[in-house]
């Protein structure tokens, strides 16, 4: 481990609960309220006039660790269903602006009544509800994504699902005579494609295509959660599918995985370095992320809800969370794999020493083995600082010409009805 002594490198804060894990209340005070008023992560395309009545009745239920999920969930559907009628009356009079703005607010709703993750009936029902608003929206913006179905058969193996859904958009005037590059990103634990596509107008504004992608264990990514290997099959579906599209320039792919993610980006610079030009890591691990100590304690850290359960669940444990703990580092460690001992593409870290999602000394591990990578240090994932010094490599990268700053302007959301 990085830390002094062979320890992690906030080993002594490990301990430290974070007061958001109180309760609910809690939570929404110290950590989401601000977050939901500048409509940023994890309230993309959200209004804080659509949470609040959500959260008072939350908070009059006095709902706290452990939740119960559907009581959770549950709180969260009137007003989600209250705001996809209002869109579709909007839509039915021609009001594309109105309903796609709505629709999108109510994926928002259903995006918060299952998150972390779906693990109850209700948030799995939220999670279909939410789906369904977000491709509704997306689909009536001024400049539409739309969701595509990669075929998964040939790389597939038992235990695989047979279609990886996306949402793609492609830059008007993008062709087989003027491609465009293209930004592949791996969505996280806990944000997926619905709200990850908040990314795809800045790229839009700089010529870029995106693709947007859940991985393993979360969404609707086939691979099968419990497999190692099953992301290196699933990544060899979508680059074989990506090689299909004659409106991108295959020689500009990148990819850019957040948090968990990270761990992906990390992972698919090694074994498919020939796809990429570069790939970025925002937060995640490899290695030390599994470690039982850690996993130990990340439950009442800087995450919100149980990170070490939730993880657990993605990884294809289930609720089985001593059997994760005893098996995960042996299993899914990219340097016991031999991972991160191969050659990669160019492979940019950033994370940082105060991390209490993922420990930094997975980042100084990486930085030990295989190809020289680049690294910067921040908090857990640094935003939105991060954002700037990411977008400029990006950007270097795939010689664009960009502001930074401007291309962040995109991302806060504000509802104008």
């Amino acid at each position: 481990m990085a830390g002094p002594g062979g320890k992690f490198w906030i080993h002594d804060k490990l301990s430290t609960p974070a007061v958001h894990h109180q309760s609910f209340k809690a939570l929404w005070e110290t950590k989401w309220k601000p977050l939901c008023d500048m409509g940023v992560y994890p309230f993309m395309f959200g209004a804080t006039k659509d949470f609040q009545p959500v959260v008072d009745e939350i908070i009059s239920k006095d709902l706290k660790e452990p939740y119960d999920w559907d009581e959770y969930a549950q709180c969260f559907f009137p007003k989600a269903k209250q705001l996809v009628a209002e869109a579709a009356s909007a839509e039915k009079e021609g009001d594309k602006p109105k309903a796609s703005e709505l629709y999108l607010r109510a994926s928002a709703l259903y995006r918060i009544a299952r998150f972390p993750a779906p693990r109850s009936e209700k948030q799995r029902n939220a999670w279909e509800l939410g789906k369904c608003a977000a491709r509704k929206g997306l689909s009536l913006h001024e400049f539409p994504m739309f969701e595509v179905a990669i075929p998964h058969t040939k790389h597939a193996s038992p235990g695989d699902g047979a279609t990886l859904p996306a949402f793609y958009h492609v830059p008007a005037g993008a062709s087989s005579a003027a491609p465009v590059p293209l930004v592949i990103i791996f969505t996280g634990l806990d944000g997926y494609r619905t709200e990850l596509a908040v990314w795809k107008e800045g790229w839009r504004q700089v010529g870029c295509a995106t693709l947007i992608v859940e991985i393993p264990g979360t969404g609707d990514n086939p691979g099968a959660a419990a497999d190692p290997a099953s992301p290196d099959r699933v990544w060899s579906s979508m680059f074989d599918w990506v090689a299909l599209q004659p409106e991108i320039d295959q020689s500009r792919v990148v990819n850019w995985g957040f948090s968990t993610g990270g761990y992906y980006s990390i992972r698919v610079a090694h074994t498919h370095p020939d796809r990429l030009r570069c790939a970025v890591a925002l937060g995640g691990g490899c290695h030390y992320m599994f470690d039982p100590v850690w996993l130990d304690n990340a439950d009442h850290l800087e995450y919100p809800f149980d990170l070490a359960h939730t993880l657990c669940y993605k990884f294809g444990y289930g609720k089985d969370f001593t059997r994760f703990k005893a098996e995960a580092m042996e299993k899914f460690s990219l340097l016991n794999d031999g991972t991160l001992n191969k050659p990669c593409t160019k492979l940019i870290l950033v994370n940082g020493t105060e991390d209490e999602i993922f420990p930094i000394d997975d980042y100084h591990l990486c930085l030990q083995h295989g190809s020289p990578k680049r690294a910067r240090d921040r908090k857990h994932m640094g935003e939105p600082e991060s954002f700037m010094i990411i977008l400029q490599e990006l950007f270097d990268v795939l010689d664009i010409k960009a502001n930074p700053g401007k291309f962040l302007s995109t991302l806060p959301f504000q509802p104008k009805y």
